[in-house]
């Protein structure tokens, strides 16, 4: 396999999805987490490229459901957090009723993953979530900006991105997340 350092490289390199998130600045949520099977020598291009085109099959399946008025962007962001909120597949569509319920109502997504995220690319994340970082004006803090964050946080699964596109039917605007 490439490098670690090759690798990374491609995936700050949005030019493989361009057309589904023209305001992407790297491949962050469209990475599909699955098994692989490649031979010895693949460049980190190559591999990028696989990843990417079986985000594209799963997508595909998916997308013509998105909400109206969302982008694919849209749609991969919401992915994202779900995706990090929670691990249990009864979970997601709950979770994401409560996003799109908030989203519709104007309240802050309140995401605590998404201040993690844009700490950590900043370097500022301490290993914990302080007072002081729900207040911190980074892009990414959704306690200070209303709707989504500027991308995705994570490479969300097929699950979360049905979840995404077909939130449970609710009025829940809060869940509590339980971290093992």
């Amino acid at each position: 396999i490439s490098s670690r350092q090759e690798f990374l490289a491609v995936t700050d390199r949005p030019d493989l999805i361009r057309d589904l998130a023209p305001s992407a600045n790297d491949l962050e949520g469209f990475l599909f987490p699955d098994t692989y099977y490649f031979t010895r020598g693949i460049t980190g291009a190559e591999f990028a490229a696989m990843m990417v085109d079986q985000f594209r099959r799963v997508f595909r399946e998916i997308e013509p459901e998105s909400p109206s008025g969302w982008s694919p962007q849209d749609v991969v962001t919401l992915a994202s957090l779900i995706e990090k909120e929670t691990g249990a597949r009864g979970e997601r569509h709950v979770v994401s009723s409560v996003f799109h319920n908030r989203l519709r109502k104007n309240i802050l997504l309140q995401c605590d993953p998404t201040i993690i995220y844009g700490l950590r690319r900043e370097n500022r994340f301490r290993g914990t979530i302080y007072r002081s970082d729900l207040r911190d004006p980074q892009p990414y803090n959704t306690y200070v900006h209303h709707g989504l964050p500027p991308g995705p946080i994570a490479n969300p699964g097929r699950e979360s991105l049905d979840a995404a596109v077909h939130p449970a039917q609710t009025d829940y605007i809060f869940f509590v997340a339980h971290h093992a």
